[in-house]
């Protein structure tokens, strides 16, 4: 049985406060996997932040062949389905294929749906008819306005738990820009908006095969975002992102997420005071 349900679903929008997806870019073995998921609990519990825990059981989408993609689908989803027994959070996963949404379906409580791929059709009825929360990310390339019509996609499916995330925009060949008006335009439509911090800080095709970052920025966006309404936070942490298998070059050092947690509430909890 699903954690997230309708009624959780609700609760998590309800709660006064912005809701956290975090976790490591990929599943690389039990321990990084576990220690992570440990520590967010911890600080979200302490700050009261609704918390899904993020992790992929692959990754479809590399620009090398020998870049790391996984440890094996169904060993890496009973590793998410322990930490959603373990620490009772809800899970968000990627998927990329109609067979992978039935497939992760029975391990995690929202399927996600990479920027790359969010015009998929097939995907996005198949993501819908799971009857998980589907998260759509926005492609590097779509407006937000056209967003609308990826939501439609899975509501006219039959489900109505739909997330939109923002993750930057192309911005020539090696760089994205965050418009911050695509917040508030996406929740026009009656939907979730989440603010992929990491992932809007890379630095796509490099020469070198391997996406660089701007990791420094990730406060300055989550602030940014938190201030234009965003409902929740998508942020990839490790313990070592030196040593990370993937997008190590973006994400937020485990260590330093409680103090930007507590700053980011804060912000929070004077926006709801205006």
């Amino acid at each position: 049985m699903s954690i997230l349900n309708q009624i959780e679903f609700l609760n998590y929008l309800d709660s006064g406060n912005f809701f956290l997806m975090a976790g490591p870019c990929v599943v690389e073995n039990e321990e990084i996997t576990f220690q992570t998921a440990e520590a967010i609990k911890k600080i979200t519990d302490k700050h009261r932040v609704p918390f899904i825990f993020k992790a992929s059981y692959k990754k479809a989408n590399r620009s090398k062949l020998d870049s790391f993609s996984g440890i094996g689908d169904l060993k890496a989803l009973k590793i998410l389905s322990e930490i959603r027994n373990k620490y009772k959070v809800p899970i968000v996963t990627d998927i990329h294929s109609v067979e992978e949404a039935k497939l992760a379906a029975d391990y995690v409580d929202v399927l996600q749906i990479p920027a790359f791929l969010c015009r998929q059709t097939e995907l996005l009825i198949a993501a819908a008819k799971t009857n998980k929360v589907v998260n759509i990310k926005k492609g590097q390339f779509v407006s937000p306005e056209s967003m609308n019509f990826a939501a439609q996609k899975v509501v006219e499916s039959g489900n109505t738990k739909v997330f939109l995330t923002e993750r930057g925009t192309t911005f020539g060949y090696q760089d994205l820009v965050v418009d911050f008006r695509g917040i508030p335009t996406m929740r026009s439509f009656g939907f979730p908006v989440v603010m992929d911090v990491t992932h809007s800080l890379q630095q796509p095709n490099q020469t070198a095969g391997v996406t660089g970052g701007k990791p420094e920025q990730i406060e300055t966006i989550a602030r940014a975002a938190i201030v234009v309404g965003a409902d929740g936070l998508f942020m990839e942490t490790h313990p070592d992102p030196s040593k990370a298998l993937s997008d190590g070059a973006n994400m937020l050092r485990l260590d330093l997420l409680e103090g930007l947690i507590e700053r980011l509430v804060k912000i929070k909890q004077t926006i709801n005071s205006l």
